[in-house]
């Protein structure tokens, strides 16, 4: 028998939860895998069916509620695979509040770590034999191994009592920008996105799934995890580790398991084109790959047409790239467009731009559109200033509404109702409110929402509107050292003066027989051809300095903080002869 699947709206409007969902897939098709380890080129043995995934998931959440952890925040700690989904959804079969975190790492800091434990004032924590014993920090925190809870405790579990407007998690920000806030996900906001998700890609019980991203990160765990389980289809979870040490491995897991989705971030497609060689490709069928999904970073039109190009021979076709926009404060999805289609490219002049209009031209940038905003929303294009709604083709903030927009932030009623409940100025407008402010700048075109940066990573450089992301691109594509590399650019004050400093990765190739000069020069006299600004200083560094979040995301105000400080350890880095040392 065939899924139900449920239309997102009546599924909320019937007072369902996500517990409901899961109690529904293990009663329709209990025997069904949901999910299978994939360990470096094969399926493993380790695999939920339906009937597991729930039964283990009420032993859990038996065993929680005998500690009467309903409402009570617990910290997931477990690595990514089976034990993770085990512990998430046995937190919500409990009516707790999971608090998905990234694991940590030997000899890595733990102030996010503590910062969130104190924050949600954490009650218990999830994890697993797999994973080293709780560091110190949070060692006065109850601990459960949720491999270690055998499944005939499944008979003592009591339903909870749960609304669709309970919290059913806290999706902490990836902090790119700031410090990471806890985003309130309910059960009903997590139906309608992965409700909307599955229309907008098309899914079904007949579709196989691949994901190698982490289960702390919302394209991970929401795109990648819950999103089939809602449909009912099954999906390989591969170590986020074995994609990043060999790309390969990941089109290899879509060629064997006939894969037709799987996806992620801009910057994996770029690394399948440079590390997967020619004669690699041999062998693999990408014709089954229906949704190519990309988002949570700048999507690239150069890298979509590099990967399409470099893997056509493989089966893999330009329309089954699927580019979407979302973010944690709307659950995860936004926008997405058309899946039969190939993704629609824009060229825009660059000066236009600037000065935030958008206007079509035969050359300029190149902009990737995100489609349209899912079942249920909508998408206001509005001046951040004056909280009116911009012109056609004017560049403003994204603002949305939507039944997938989040509860708030966890604890933080005044940043909540400033993001979460705007209003236009104008009271009377149709639609005025409330919205979710992005801090994301964009535009609507013939339908199509064109994300152009960030309100936060705009510079302003005598005068001129500067999107950090663009300068970050050019850079990269000025030297054959700096190609699939990360960079960060950003200004300082100096002498009254904002100036361009930007900090660049070199490829490990290039470390032993680097020639700083050349590549400085490059750097300079491209940003300089193309976007007409002067860098003040470029700082070379090793591959993995510039700091990023869980998902990849550039931390630009980190990387400027530890560059005014001076912890940095550069390869050179080059000044005006003016500048200080």
């Amino acid at each position: 028998m065939p899924p139900l699947t449920l239309d997102c709206s009546p599924a909320v409007a019937l007072g369902l939860t996500w517990v409901d969902l899961l109690i529904d897939r293990a009663a329709r098709q209990p025997d069904r895998v949901a999910l299978q380890l994939w360990n470096d080129g094969i399926a493993a043995p380790d695999a939920l069916t339906y009937a597991d995934l729930d039964c283990r998931s009420r032993a859990i959440a038996a065993q929680m509620q005998r500690q009467n952890l309903q409402g009570e925040r617990v910290l997931l700690l477990c690595p990514p695979g089976l034990d993770y989904v085990l512990a998430f959804c046995a937190c919500l079969y409990a009516g707790a509040i999971a608090v998905p975190v990234y694991p940590p790492r030997p000899n890595q800091s733990l102030d996010r770590l503590e910062r969130i434990a104190d924050e949600v004032q954490a009650a218990l924590i999830l994890t697993s034999s797999a994973q080293p014993a709780c560091p110190h920090p949070l060692s006065a925190i109850p601990c459960l191994m949720v491999d270690a809870v055998a499944p005939e405790g499944a008979i003592a579990w009591q339903p909870p009592i749960l609304a669709p407007d309970d919290i059913a998690f806290l999706q902490y920000t990836s902090g790119s920008t700031a410090a990471p806030k806890g985003v309130q996900i309910s059960h009903g906001n997590l139906l309608h996105n992965v409700a909307a998700i599955s229309h907008k890609f098309g899914l079904d019980h007949h579709s196989q799934g691949v994901i190698w991203l982490p289960p702390y990160h919302d394209m991970g765990l929401i795109g990648g995890i819950l999103t089939p389980l809602y449909a009912g289809f099954p999906t390989m979870l591969m170590p986020p580790v074995d994609f990043l040490q060999r790309p390969l491995r990941w089109l290899q897991a879509v060629s064997q398991t006939q894969a037709t989705v799987s996806g992620g971030p801009n910057f994996a497609y770029e690394l399948c084109v440079e590390k997967i060689r020619p004669d690699q490709r041999q062998g693999l069928d990408l014709s089954p790959w229906t949704v190519a999904f990309t988002g949570a970073e700048p999507i690239r039109a150069a890298t979509l047409e590099r990967f399409a190009a470099a893997f056509a021979d493989c089966g893999f076709r330009p329309e089954a790239f699927y580019p979407c926009y979302g973010m944690a404060e709307a659950t995860l999805m936004i926008s997405g467009g058309d899946r039969t289609r190939v993704p629609k490219l824009l060229t825009v002049d660059d000066s236009q731009l600037t000065a935030h209009r958008l206007q079509p031209a035969a050359q300029g940038r190149q902009l990737v559109g995100c489609g349209q905003v899912i079942d249920g929303g909508q998408v206001a294009i509005v001046n951040p200033e004056t909280l009116t709604l911009c012109r056609p083709s004017e560049v403003g903030e994204i603002w949305v509404a939507s039944p997938s927009v989040a509860q708030g932030y966890w604890q933080r009623p005044q940043l909540s109702e400033e993001i979460f409940h705007a209003r236009l100025a104008d009271a009377g407008a149709a639609g005025a409110g409330p919205f979710l402010r992005t801090g994301d700048l964009g535009c609507l075109h013939d339908g199509e929402l064109f994300v152009t940066g960030r309100l936060k990573e705009l510079m302003i450089i005598r005068g001129r509107n500067h999107y950090a992301s663009d300068v970050e691109a050019t850079v990269a594509a000025s030297h054959p050292a700096l190609h699939s590399t990360w960079g960060a650019a950003f200004t300082v004050e100096q002498g009254h003066q904002t100036q361009l400093v930007v900090v660049q990765e070199v490829a490990r190739g290039w470390q032993r027989r680097l020639e700083p000069e050349p590549v400085v020069r490059a750097i300079r006299q491209r940003v300089s051809q193309v976007h007409g600004l002067r860098v003040e200083t470029v700082v070379l560094v090793k591959p993995g300095s510039i700091p990023k979040t869980s998902s990849g995301k550039i931390q630009r105000d980190r990387c400027r903080s530890q560059f005014l400080a001076g912890q940095l350890r550069p390869f050179t880095t080059a000044q005006p002869a003016t500048s200080q040392s």
